[in-house]
């Protein structure tokens, strides 16, 4: 019997990983830093037809593209004269799960069929469990998802409560931790005792399942609007939502398409933090994500991370938790549409991003998802005060994250933040740099890979690491 204390099952990670995928990561891992990554993507061999027509025979994709005409209405009250970009929202929630992760878990669950597996296993504060455990329950595997809940006092907060639920309605069963390291062990001690498939989010084929999305977008503005998007605007966590949406638009020839990421600014709370773990109100599309994962992907539950934004980011935008909770309520009360904060993310970025932006441009933004009761404003309000944060109208940039949260006490209110994209690229570079064997130099391969990690330059990188 293997031993299972914390060192060893950590010490035979990749081990387990290759065997719950069946999927060799060894030829992407001689070098520390360089891979290939096209040949990581085309380790997935289905075409982009196919994937189309897996997904579409257990009824994802293909969802609705929404004019939001109201809040266009408003947007140009707000905008300069001749400004208000035009904002469509791809109704992600119509899929079997409530989400764009559909698309992820679909592929991936087909392939877990065919592969022989007899179930899966997803680390997942939610939404992605819940489309595990939908596309699971429609091909007859098992479903573990082990879900990071609680502070160490048993409190868990709204939203992953009711994430929790979801998954357990379509039959999975959920492992339910507190915050802290054993996620990850605990993860690899499901799938060393089932032997059931990694579902993970950042596999090859979790992002090649979101490519469809961005195709979806083209057709579906070109035949709206006679042209591609101007924009398209993704929740930013761990870079799978916006990198499979980015391939998709290149794919369908959108390539002067600019791809924007939006996160809530959630700067000062440490995700791994039992004291900060529910002073927060997201449970993804922040910057407690966003942040780490832009700057360096391979953090995550495989060897090789498929989902590598910052190749594919033009803008990365902050917004505020009290702006999302606004849009969201404008959202149902203009619209008509509930839905949950995920995509709300960036649909507050889109709202202020538009009045930049010429009245014959369009921005889309690429998903919304369900809207249980612990996902609405009420719920993740009342938790907050129940912790003591304050809650108020004003300005959201008074905002503190674990402290206050502002809701805004107009529209105009709502505003435009970037990330400082040439930090994030330089701190990606150095830090890969660091991982070079002592004595060794980045070499031309390496430069060049990491231009292209980072959309630079060849002359950009010898800079950062000069």
């Amino acid at each position: 019997m293997k031993p299972i204390d914390y060192q060893s099952v950590m010490a035979r990670r990749n081990e387990t990983m290759l065997s719950a995928l069946g999927l060799d990561y060894a030829p992407f891992l001689q070098h520390p830093v360089t891979f290939d990554y096209e040949a990581l993507m085309a380790q997935v061999s289905y075409s982009l037809d196919t994937v189309r027509e897996i997904q579409s025979r257990v009824g994802v994709g293909n969802t609705a593209l929404i004019e939001l005409r109201q809040i266009n209405r408003l947007v140009r009250l707000l905008a300069p004269k001749g400004k208000g970009a035009r904002i469509f929202v791809k109704d992600e929630a119509a899929n079997p799960s409530g989400s764009y992760k559909a698309r992820r878990a679909a592929l991936s669950m087909h392939h877990a069929k065919e592969a022989g597996f007899k179930g899966a296993v997803a680390a997942t504060s939610g939404n992605y469990g819940a489309a595990v455990a939908s596309q699971a329950a429609m091909r007859g595997l098992d479903c573990i998802v082990v879900q990071e809940v609680f502070d160490s006092l048993g409190i868990g907060q709204p939203e992953i409560l009711e994430k929790g639920r979801a998954c357990e309605i379509y039959g999975a069963e959920v492992l339910q931790l507190s915050v802290g390291p054993e996620l990850f062990y605990q993860f690899l001690r499901v799938l060393e005792e089932t032997g059931y498939f990694n579902a993970s989010l950042y596999t090859p084929y979790a992002i090649a399942g979101v490519e469809p999305l961005g195709v979806e977008i083209v057709e579906q503005m070109q035949a709206a609007t006679g042209a591609a998007p101007d924009v398209v605007i993704c929740t930013h966590a761990g870079g799978g939502n916006l990198t499979g949406t980015a391939r998709g638009l290149q794919k369908a020839g959108a390539s002067d398409c600019k791809v924007v990421a939006a996160s809530v600014d959630l700067s000062g709370l440490h995700m791994a933090s039992d004291t900060d773990f529910n002073r927060k109100h997201f449970t993804t599309g922040h910057t407690g994500f966003g942040i780490p994962f832009a700057g360096w992907p391979d953090r995550t539950d495989v060897p090789r991370n498929a989902a590598r934004a910052l190749r594919y980011m033009d803008r990365y935008l902050l917004v505020k938790q009290g702006e999302v909770f606004y849009v969201t309520e404008a959202l149902a009360r203009l619209e008509g549409l509930e839905r949950g904060p995920a995509g709300n993310v960036a649909l507050a970025a889109a709202i202020a991003l538009a009045q930049e932006m010429d009245a014959d441009q369009t921005i889309v933004v690429q998903e919304t998802e369900y809207a249980g009761a612990g996902k609405q404003p009420s719920a993740q309000l009342s938790f907050a005060r129940a912790r003591g944060i304050e809650i108020r109208r004003g300005d959201p940039d008074d905002e503190t994250p674990g402290a206050a949260v502002v809701i805004p006490d107009h529209p105009s209110r709502i505003k435009l933040r970037d990330v400082d994209l040439l930090h994030v690229r330089k701190s990606l570079i150095r830090k890969a740099a660091g991982l070079m064997p002592q004595g060794r130099k980045l070499e031309a391969e390496d430069i060049k890979f990491l231009a292209a990690e980072t959309r630079s330059t060849l002359e950009f990188v010898e800079a950062c690491v000069t």
